[in-house]
């Protein structure tokens, strides 16, 4: 997978230089790259932002830098052009997979008050990470790029490295245990200590249908149950 990421701050993104994501860069599974969009600003100081029309609190960041970055890579990425912005579907785990199944994707990361209106023409989807205020779009772009990228096949050691894990299936995850057995009087649940591997899937779908609808019931409602989910819960 290609990514671009078109930002006012590209040392932000040094974090995918470590850690399961970095790894996959260096094995070629995923290439990100952080173009900064002063570069492509025509004023002399690099100004990449102006006062709103109309009168108003803070600035606007003017179009023709965004969209001449836009342009310019364009001509080596044809994905989508996603704006992380307040407009935008909040994203999940459903918007996670449909991304990753892309090969080229390119994020504008807005600032300031947001960014000239004019530019929305050049935008093809528009994500936000959910009802509150971030300093920058960098902020959300990071943990919607590392939640697609985790995705990619060959990305983790494993499949079901991620199709267990929370959100993934639509239900949260079951609760985890590793050694020592016995920790301050407590003890990992017998069960998953039997070694019957089908007792302990059951177990596992059990906790997770609970944990979902006691900590998550909105998850929950939305959740169509299995013949068997139905029967474990009894």
């Amino acid at each position: 997978m290609k990514i671009h990421i078109l930002t006012l701050f590209p040392e932000m993104f040094d974090i995918f230089n470590y850690s399961i994501i970095g790894r996959s860069k260096e094995k070629n599974l995923i290439d990100i790259n952080a173009i900064n969009i002063r570069d492509f600003s025509k004023d002399k100081h690099k100004k990449v932002d102006d006062y709103p029309y109309g009168g108003g609190v803070g600035m606007i960041m003017t179009a023709q830098p965004i969209v001449d970055s836009i342009r310019a890579v364009r001509n080596i990425n044809k994905g989508k052009v996603i704006f992380l912005g307040p407009k935008g579907k909040s994203f999940n785990q459903d918007m996670a997979k449909e991304l990753s199944a892309e090969s080229e994707l390119i994020f504008l990361c807005g600032h300031y008050e947001g960014i000239d209106e004019r530019v929305y023409s050049y935008i093809d989807d528009e994500i936000s990470l959910g009802d509150f205020v971030l300093t920058g779009g960098e902020m959300a772009c990071i943990p919607i790029i590392d939640s697609i990228c985790r995705l990619v096949p060959g990305v983790l050691s494993s499949s079901e490295s991620f199709m267990d894990e929370s959100f993934f299936s639509g239900l949260l995850e079951y609760p985890q245990y590793t050694r020592p057995e016995y920790f301050e009087n407590i003890q990992v649940p017998e069960i998953l200590l039997s070694g019957h591997h089908e007792n302990i899937r059951k177990w596992r779908r059990v906790q997770s249908l609970r944990i979902t609808k006691e900590k998550r019931p909105d998850l929950f409602k939305k959740f169509e149950l299995t013949k068997e989910d139905k029967k474990l819960l009894k």
